[in-house]
């Protein structure tokens, strides 16, 4: 832990950020370089002579400004320059690579064909409002209503004016985050969670905090000895197959956890984005606990990847909070896209859609369980994906690279870690994102490299 101090005689009002920009300086100057421990804020607030709330302001603008991260447990940390967290899937996929490492549904020429026919009917029925309005107030009111009964039928009963319409389940976690937690405060999440979780919680300057999970996903126990200790607003949570190790959450656990978050008074984000494309899911946790549940349903994975829409559900007590916070960061969603999936809600489109998917994910699933047969891993019949934990020696960037080089890519089981604990290397390989064909020659030389390979292949320089 450093020993730097500034100067109490050259901080000014408001003291919180003027502790802020010395702090910065010195951090850019290199005085507090790269990695180093902070003192906890009870400690620099007894050195400086400041309240222990001023110095955790402090740190909060330090961590919002991307120039410290908070790690509960750990303590506070000086980040690298322009360090950001490294996404598991490739950019771009380039040659003759098989891309296996970015969720995607299947898709085929079907698929363009329906859109294109929706972008037809949009053309001879976009109203007015939704080309030519910026208030969402006119725009989306009706859509609202066509979102709610689509959720009722998901299993989900919620008043039209507590939906938010977003550009994605990534807007609708956004600003889900943001409406129930505030800036400094902890959030809870499955140990293995959703990839970009880590990172936007960094942005938002909120402590993401692992908690274990077992067969049956989150450990109820390990929730409430959090909540114990460090009192978090809120515990983010994907039930249903669209998490990591593809767990379908059991309608007792889910009940369980249900009742530590009404113990504690915390909120739950429930990420369900595959929504019924799940067949024989349990009860959402938004249908078991109404009051506090803020509900995601997507569309992108299920339908067409264009149709970049989602519905984020908010009970009575957040549902102003996130209006507000998603009007803010998002304004609204693009109506011509949400036109779409009205239309395709009331016509069947989607339905269809959603249907054929989970047909066409469980053919994939299928192939999967021929190529690696006699591997241990973890997957679902409706999983976009399958989670293959490495043997004992293998690590998980020597076979990343590997795999790589031989022409296949996936992604690291690191990047869901919410945690630093250690977790068995492993990597997630999609089922979708590529032709039938394609993955099953991905996967045919993912078993040959841990099975019948045991020389690395070396790289060409």
């Amino acid at each position: 832990m450093t020993k730097w101090l500034p100067d109490p005689a050259f901080l000014t009002r408001p003291a919180y950020l003027s502790l802020a920009e010395h702090m910065a300086r010195a951090i850019e100057a290199g005085t507090l370089p790269p990695g180093t421990r902070l003192p906890t804020h009870r400690g620099l607030a007894e050195d400086l002579g400041l309240s222990v709330q001023t110095v955790s302001r402090a740190y909060e603008e330090l961590i919002r400004r991307g120039l410290v991260s908070g790690e509960i447990g750990r303590g506070s940390f000086v980040m690298r320059p322009g360090h950001e967290v490294q996404q598991p899937y490739l950019p771009e996929r380039s040659g003759e690579l098989i891309d296996l490492s970015i969720l995607k549904p299947v898709s085929e020429a079907m698929h363009l064909e329906e859109l294109r026919a929706a972008f037809g009917w949009l053309a001879e029925n976009l109203s007015v409002a939704a080309a030519l309005s910026f208030r969402p107030n006119t725009v989306m009111p009706p859509h609202r209503a066509a979102a709610a009964d689509w959720l009722a039928r998901e299993g989900v009963e919620v008043p039209a004016a507590n939906i938010a319409i977003t550009n994605g389940a990534t807007g609708a976690i956004t600003a889900a985050l943001m409406g129930v937690a505030p800036v400094g405060s902890v959030v809870a999440a499955e140990a293995l969670t959703h990839h970009t979780l880590m990172p936007l919680c960094t942005y938002l300057g909120l402590h993401l905090e692992g908690v274990e999970v077992d067969a049956q996903g989150m450990v109820p126990r390990a929730l409430d000895d959090l909540c114990r200790r460090n009192a978090p607003r809120a515990v983010f949570l994907q039930p249903n197959v669209i998490n990591p190790l593809a767990i379908l959450m059991p309608e007792d656990r889910r009940r369980e956890l249900v009742a530590v978050a009404r113990r504690h008074d915390i909120a739950i984000i429930e990420n369900d984005i595959l929504g019924s494309m799940v067949e024989h899911r349990p009860p959402p946790l938004a249908a078991l606990a109404p009051e506090r549940v803020l509900y995601i349903h997507g569309f992108t994975k299920i339908t067409v990847p264009g149709l970049r829409v989602a519905f984020l559900a908010a009970p009575d007590r957040h549902a102003t909070a996130v209006a507000n916070r998603h009007l803010v960061s998002h304004w609204m969603a693009s109506a011509p896209m949400v036109e779409v999936l009205s239309h395709w809600l009331a016509d069947g489109t989607a339905r269809r859609l959603i249907d054929w998917q989970r047909r066409a994910i469980g053919e994939r699933h299928d192939v999967a369980q021929a190529a690696l047969s006699g591997l241990d891993y973890h997957a679902h019949p409706q999983s976009l994906h399958l989670w293959l934990p490495l043997p004992e020696g293998v690590t998980e960037a020597a076979f990343v690279a590997q795999c790589r080089l031989r022409g296949v890519a996936v992604a690291g089981g690191s990047a869901f870690h919410a945690e630093d604990r250690q977790i068995r290397p492993a990597v997630r390989i999609a089922v979708g994102s590529t032709r039938i064909d394609d993955l099953r020659r991905g996967l045919g030389l993912i078993r040959s490299m841990l099975v019948e390979s045991p020389e690395e292949l070396l790289a060409p320089f």
